[in-house]
């Protein structure tokens, strides 16, 4: 068996760390990927990996091979994309994370207009309000919120994320309205289930930074979620515009505590480092940077209760 074929079949395994999520990886069986790995050892005459019941580790031959395979994997995608940055057309596959919220509401309208300049890409969109990884899902482009850390990845930003304190009038009439971030304590409110610490809202004005501590009888990890629980009555939410601006608008939320800011964030579109950036990538990536970049988003620009957001 041709040693070259194997390369991805044992990339696949040490970077997953199993037969088992390997094959799923690579759309194959546990069985296939094992005998794969066989015949490698066999033909190259070392063991690569140790394996146990437990876990798989790399042998000392495992390791160097291991390097070397990875060079000619990330040399093979280059020569893709190199390749494919030729092509008259962007095609092929776009595979895009996006936070789920934000993607149904921003991103998913957009598709049928990019689709349409681009009739050669099949896109594939993950909404998903859980962290990914790029490389690991084979993902070519991600949108993600918040500060980048992962100095792996490229990160252009896009559009800025505002978030408000709000509550449905009901609600207000019925518990009156917080005066001062502490006066959240009193209040039902409503908490988004991935915020790093979902019981501590922080709040600035005049240079000072104000934490409240904030309870409530409701958590979702969707903010499509906590805006029903909203409009509903159930409590107060913190929830980004991109989400509630025409509720807003149409007063059907009221902003809270408007003397005080929230902690700006900004979405980014998110890819691996490459040498060459694949033409369907570079497509999409100019396509909603032309719909989406501004510091003042369309979703922010509303009025209500003579104060602009």
């Amino acid at each position: 068996m041709d040693t070259f074929s194997a390369i991805p079949v044992f990339v696949a395994v040490v970077e997953n760390g199993s037969f088992s999520k390997a094959a799923e990886h690579l759309g194959t069986s546990k069985s296939a990927v094992s005998k794969r790995i066989s015949v490698l050892e066999n033909t190259l005459g070392v063991k690569l990996l140790h394996r146990t019941t437990r876990k798989l580790s790399l042998t000392e031959a495992g390791e160097q091979y291991f390097h070397y395979a990875l060079q000619a994997i990330t040399a093979a995608s280059q020569g893709v994309d190199s390749v494919t940055q030729l092509q008259g057309k962007p095609k092929g596959t776009l595979k895009i994370s996006t936070p789920m919220s934000f993607g149904r509401l921003h991103l998913a309208p957009l598709v049928t207009s990019f689709l349409t300049h681009y009739p050669d890409i099949r896109l594939n969109m993950l909404m998903d309000d859980k962290k990914i990884d790029l490389v690991e899902g084979g993902f070519d482009i991600a949108i993600r919120a918040g500060e980048m850390q992962d100095s792996t990845l490229i990160a252009r930003r896009l559009v800025s994320c505002r978030s408000v304190v709000c509550a449905s009038p009901e609600y207000i009439k019925r518990c009156g309205a917080p005066t001062f971030p502490a006066d959240l304590m009193a209040h039902n409110c409503v908490r988004f289930a991935y915020d790093y610490n979902s019981n501590e809202w922080v709040f600035h004005r005049n240079d000072e930074t104000h934490k409240a501590k904030i309870d409530g009888n409701y958590q979702a990890n969707n903010s499509e979620a906590l805006q029903e629980a909203a409009l509903a009555g159930l409590g107060i939410a913190k929830i980004p515009t991109f989400v509630v601006g025409q509720d807003i608008m149409k007063g059907r939320l009221i902003p809270l505590l408007t003397g005080y800011t929230l902690p700006l964030h900004h979405f980014y579109a998110v890819f691996p480092e490459r040498r060459h950036l694949p033409a369907k990538v570079r497509v999409f990536l100019d396509f909603i940077i032309e719909k989406l970049e501004s510091d003042r988003p369309y979703w922010d620009v509303y009025t209500s209760n003579n104060d602009t957001f």
